[in-house]
């Protein structure tokens, strides 16, 4: 038995490699089983971010995607919903050009519409009429794009035409399967598709047309997502009316809860085509849901109404699709990195296609989830999942406690999960421990855990990041005096606040983070633009507690050391919110470094990208904190230090 070494923490070897985690990395998403293939889409970093619809059937795994095509669409800039499948046809949005590409068999993609400045997204086949129908999004005029409902007839080379408008925006297009009603959902400004979804439907005329629209359910304090045709032609939809997102149906006219339990059978609806439940034949539904902040994997039998939950490892499932006796969807747990999975409704039996990681850590050496519940301000409690540093070759000195590194999850409306994260685990096994938090605002808690953002952005997701640290060291469990912060997109706005606004963390890393509220009102896209309304409030009429809540005007009262980390073709938080914090810290005389990644977006998606923003951050938080590395990396120019 080999005795382990003692190292100060933050300076133990681990096989957990940058390199490692971002050439064996991918991003998984939207899942699909039809007729007993399976589908995806994975973002590949080690071929440039390039996305790739991937095939499983009896004949193997396949790439329907070539290179150089690119299945990403922009529509919200998110994206989502890229591909289609039509038969023994794929329909794909490729990204440089935002067309609709044909696939079918070994045949080389051909365009479907013509060269112009549409984006498209969330398609569906019309098998009656030969069409897709999907949301369009025109950025032909002038202001702001327009979106709609569109058909598009794949033998047409066109842009399509217009079945549904009106609205700001516009997701989910679902066709009955007898092919004669539609339903949709919409939104308009300033809410997101998470306070104010309504749920659609109309009848579909015999020249393709729409007839009058009905609004079956939804409004200003109600969101709606995911509205699905049962076999037998029943609109099912999701729901947080009663302060969590339940399952519901239309019977007769009449709206009646499937489920009603205090848990979550939804996600945000940040990008298109996400999906947490779907009809494993004519009697029952696989569904996800989360409760405090955990998932579950269940059956509901519909004629009883009863959920059975499933007994599987998987804490993360998302992008869940079925057919008779199969479900298949994304699934992660605390040993596992997030993985296409196939399960066997009768057996029980699951089977991974594919994993996100090719990556193999040993057992001993991952450090495993701790959901925790903390005091935060107003006599609340605010959830996270911690994770001691572990490594068994090493053992710290005597009475020395690990370095914190707190991490905040974007949008804010979103949430972390326990799944097997390797850029984390990067973390623990070097001898750092790592709280990963759901803030308030948060998804997973319901509605109300939800708002207690809105009107708050910058204080309540601070104030539990501070007090979720806090009560770390308070426990003994981490050093108090080497708490840092890291955070990407909103995250990155909560560091930065963090470190502006409270003094508690002695370093920071913003990934690709806000700095500028107001700047951010002006500057970003649509889907976005009126965000901030609802979590700041209105602008400009408010625009003095826009500039009271960013972390640009108040530079005077920043003094610890922060790394920032930026693409610079984001179009959502473009670079100039990063470099007005460099240039503002570099003349104050804080210690200060930045990292701009040519050709990258709103998040990294290149190998060498993703490892050198790993290796950087490391880097930086080393030497503020002053230990050593086990391995060698390369510097980065802190300026003031």
């Amino acid at each position: 038995m080999s005795v382990a070494e003692v190292a100060p923490y933050g300076s133990w070897k681990s096989p957990v490699s940058a390199g490692r985690i971002a050439s064996a990395a991918l991003k998984l998403s939207h899942v699909e089983i039809k007729d007993g293939a399976v589908y995806w889409n994975e973002l590949r970093p080690a071929q440039a971010g390039r996305c790739v619809i991937v095939r499983c059937d009896a004949n193997g795994v396949s790439d329907l995607v070539p290179a150089p095509f690119n299945a990403r669409t922009r529509v919200h800039e998110y994206g989502g919903g890229a591909y289609t499948i039509a038969g023994k046809n794929v329909y794909f949005s490729n990204y440089t050009d935002q067309r609709i590409y044909r696939v079918k068999g070994s045949k080389p993609p051909a365009s479907v519409t013509a060269e112009s400045d549409m984006r498209y997204a969330d398609g569906i086949w019309d098998r009656y009429r030969k069409r897709i129908i999907c949301v369009r999004e025109d950025h032909t005029g002038d202001g702001e794009a327009l979106n709609t409902i569109a058909a598009i007839d794949p033998d047409r080379s066109a842009c399509g035409e217009v079945l549904v408008s009106g609205n700001d925006f516009y997701s989910s297009p679902r066709l009955s399967p007898d092919g004669t009603e539609l339903a949709w959902l919409s939104w308009d400004h300033p809410g997101m598709p998470w306070d104010s979804a309504r749920l659609w439907t109309a009848p579909v005329n015999k020249d393709g047309s729409i007839g009058g629209a009905r609004n079956i359910a939804g409004g200003k304090h109600e969101s709606i997502c995911q509205p699905e045709w049962s076999y037998d032609g029943e609109l099912y939809f999701v729901s947080d009316r009663t302060n969590w997102w339940n399952l519901y149906r239309v019977r007769s006219g009449r709206i009646e809860p499937v489920i009603l339990i205090e848990a979550e059978f939804a996600l945000p609806q940040w990008v298109f085509h996400m999906s947490t439940y779907s009809f494993a034949g004519a009697g029952r539904i696989v569904c996800a849901y989360c409760k405090l902040g955990m998932w579950n994997l269940a059956v509901v039998d519909i004629g009883s109404g009863i959920l059975h939950r499933l007994e599987t490892p998987y804490n993360s499932i998302m992008d869940l699709s079925a057919e008779d006796g199969v479900a298949v969807f994304i699934g992660g747990s605390a040993t596992e990195p997030v993985s296409v999975i196939k399960l066997d409704l009768e057996s029980g039996e699951t089977e991974t296609l594919r994993r996100s990681s090719a990556l193999e850590i040993p057992r001993q050496l991952i450090s495993h989830p701790e959901p925790i519940e903390f005091p935060t301000e107003h006599n609340l409690t605010a959830h996270g999942i911690y994770y001691p540093p572990v490594n068994p070759g090493f053992t710290p000195p005597v009475d020395e406690k690990p370095p914190l590194l707190v991490m905040t999850h974007g949008g804010p409306t979103a949430a972390t999960t326990a799944a097997l994260k390797l850029g984390l685990q990067y973390y623990t096994s070097r001898g750092v421990a790592v709280l990963d938090v759901n803030y308030g605002g948060s998804t997973g808690y319901g509605r109300d855990y939800r708002q207690r953002l809105y009107g708050s952005w910058g204080i309540v997701d601070v104030d539990d990041c501070v007090n979720g640290a806090l009560y770390l060291a308070e426990q003994g469990l981490v050093d108090k005096e080497r708490m840092a912060i890291t955070g990407g997109s909103a995250g990155g706005y909560t560091t930065l606040s963090a470190l502006a606004f409270r003094d508690v963390f002695a370093a920071g890393a913003s990934h690709y983070g806000v700095s500028d509220c107001e700047a951010l009102a002006w500057e970003t896209h649509k889907f976005e633009s009126h965000y901030l309304d609802t979590l700041i409030g209105l602008y400009p009429e408010q625009r003095e507690l826009y500039i009271k809540r960013s972390p640009i005007h108040h530079v005077d009262q920043l003094c610890c050391p922060i790394i920032f980390f930026q693409g610079n073709e984001d179009k959502i938080v473009p670079p100039n919110q990063a470099e007005k914090m460099v240039d503002a810290l570099r003349e104050k005389g804080v210690p200060v470094a930045y990292i701009l990644f040519e050709g990258e977006q709103h998040g990294f998606r290149k190998s060498e990208n993703i490892q050198r923003s790993l290796e950087a951050e490391l880097y930086f938080f080393s030497r503020i904190f002053k230990f050593d590395l086990a391995d060698p990396v390369d510097p980065v120019a802190i300026e003031n230090l």
